[in-house]
């Protein structure tokens, strides 16, 4: 990764969120001590877009539903940085498991909220395929570096759930989800990337694919080479 486009994204990223204090500082120390290992896509104005459009949606809904998000399940979360924005996002929030299935993915994770993670693991990262998740009460396990062994079994109960790479994977893990949990979604239209398994031409047929029981949000971004679509409801 070139070190010019590297300090173009922290510059990016700044700007879009006008965050300091902790926030900023675990976000710069993680992006010079994993340099070699971050793939520079997460920080992309498309990327960092998505997710401030998200975390500004879900904070109108609190405001106009006064809905306590809880304990959230971010899926796919590679590098945490939505987890990151959430915590600092003006949105009620107890703790946050971030699951993917790239071992590499939760030490820089964790380093990018660490703030969090040293407070009690209100953030820690997970590797596991989300197709392995119970959404009812999950079961995990990770290192302990403080005590220097495989942390006991840990169950958490998700309050919300939020998946923004739909187009990347099949709409078949929904279908584990208890009816009645707090859902928000995010996919969209480019099917030119091999990875994009499952993009959807519309926002209806996106609606479609994830039934909910009540919608509290769904619209669509228009960005340079693709829209995106956005769904917030209970399943």
């Amino acid at each position: 990764m070139e070190l010019l486009r590297l300090k173009d994204s922290r510059k990016r990223y700044a700007a879009l969120l006008g965050s300091k204090g902790d926030f900023m500082y675990d976000i710069e120390s993680t992006l010079t001590l994993y340099e070699d290992e971050i793939d520079d896509d997460a920080f992309s104005l498309g990327q960092l877009e998505s997710k401030t459009w998200l975390v500004d949606v879900m904070r109108d809904i609190f405001m106009v539903r006064n809905i306590d998000y809880g304990t959230i399940f971010v899926l796919c979360g590679w590098y945490g940085i939505l987890p990151a924005m959430l915590f600092y996002g003006g949105i009620p929030v107890s703790k946050i498991r971030s699951f993917d299935i790239d071992p590499d993915c939760h030490k820089i994770a964790d380093s990018m909220n660490k703030t969090n993670t040293d407070n009690q693991w209100r953030f820690k990262a997970i590797t596991q395929d989300i197709f392995d998740i119970n959404f009812e009460k999950h079961s995990w396990q990770c290192w302990s570096n403080k005590n220097e062994r495989m942390s006991y079994p840990i169950i958490d109960s998700p309050d919300t759930i939020i998946n923004t790479s739909c187009e990347h994977i099949s709409p078949h893990w929904f279908n584990k989800i208890p009816k009645g949990k707090l859902v928000v979604l995010q996919s969209n239209d480019s099917f030119t990337e091999k990875n994009h398994i499952n993009a959807v031409t519309s926002k209806e047929e996106f609606e479609s694919m994830y039934s909910m029981s009540e919608v509290y949000y769904s619209g669509i971004t228009e960005f340079e080479k693709y829209n995106r679509y956005m769904m917030i409801g209970v399943k």
